[in-house]
């Protein structure tokens, strides 16, 4: 076995198998409602393209979690652009999520696809002889979940982006069912991107829990007018608007980001 070649967890604990059939065979839910979303806090944060703030938003999120005493963890179940240090691949929006985590696993749990190329992950994991699979990132999934009290799962890039020629990042959000939050990267041609993330993700029968407008352009014009064009548009709750940050970072995000009142969120908690 190479480096590179992903790592399925063996999974043999009876939550964690009931976590994994939950995954494979999930309870229906409505695309928009609150109803039937799980008593925990669980997401998949998703984005309007690729260098948006996926990342920093599903920090945010974590270092809110872990601020107020939850067990929470994150994962980034496909990392495209890995270097090796000390022995092991690397990737920073995995460290990331890592370092604002409170759980901590084996690397190969929070990310099973580790991939050395900083390209289109099917790429990517063509030129690192694997082929990405739902089965491992499901696995990996369930022993989060079984181990945590919160998990922020990030995708890759936009929402439809190519795993393998059989499968991408929309199935695999079909797969784990978990509410998605989507990552508005402010910036010109926004508005398209993000109706038609919001049209791919009500249509796969998805719950959008919410949107977060991340403003990467600091010299974009008639910002307030395009996040007012989107609310009047997006059937789901402005969750959050931060601003340009010179220094982006988990702490500073998270001041601008407001979560209550999603079901599992902790202050809606008995």
């Amino acid at each position: 076995m190479s480096l590179n070649d992903p790592i399925v967890p063996v999974v043999t604990e009876p939550a964690v198998d009931a976590a994994i059939d939950a995954v494979l065979v999930p309870e229906p839910q409505p695309s928009l409602a609150a109803e039937g979303l799980p008593s925990r806090f669980c997401c998949f944060v998703t984005g309007t393209d690729t260098e948006i703030g996926k990342t920093l938003v599903s920090a945010a999120i974590l270092h809110t979690l872990v601020a107020g005493g939850v067990r929470a963890c994150g994962m980034k179940p496909v990392a495209a652009g890995a270097t090796m240090r000390n022995g092991e691949l690397h990737n920073d929006d995995a460290d990331m999520l890592v370092g604002e985590s409170s759980v901590h696993l084996p690397v190969n749990i929070t990310t099973p696809y580790m991939l050395r190329e900083a390209c289109a992950p099917h790429i990517a994991a063509k030129l690192d002889g694997v082929t990405i699979e739902p089965v491992p990132i499901i696995a990996a999934y369930a022993e989060i979940a079984a181990a945590s009290d919160a998990v922020v799962v990030e995708g890759v890039g936009g929402f439809r982006v190519p795993f393998s020629d059989h499968f991408d990042s929309a199935q695999l959000a079909e797969q784990l069912n978990l509410p998605v939050i989507l990552v508005v990267g402010l910036r010109l041609g926004c508005i398209s991107h993000a109706l038609l993330t919001v049209e791919a993700i009500i249509a796969r029968g998805l719950v959008l829990a919410g949107w977060v407008v991340n403003e990467i352009d600091p010299d974009m014009r008639f910002a307030d007018e395009n996040v007012e064009a989107l609310a009047e548009r997006i059937p789901a709750r402005l969750l959050g608007r931060i601003p340009y940050l010179d220094q982006p970072n988990a702490a500073g995000a998270a001041k601008f980001i407001d979560l209550a009142g999603l079901p599992g969120w902790p202050s809606t908690r008995d």
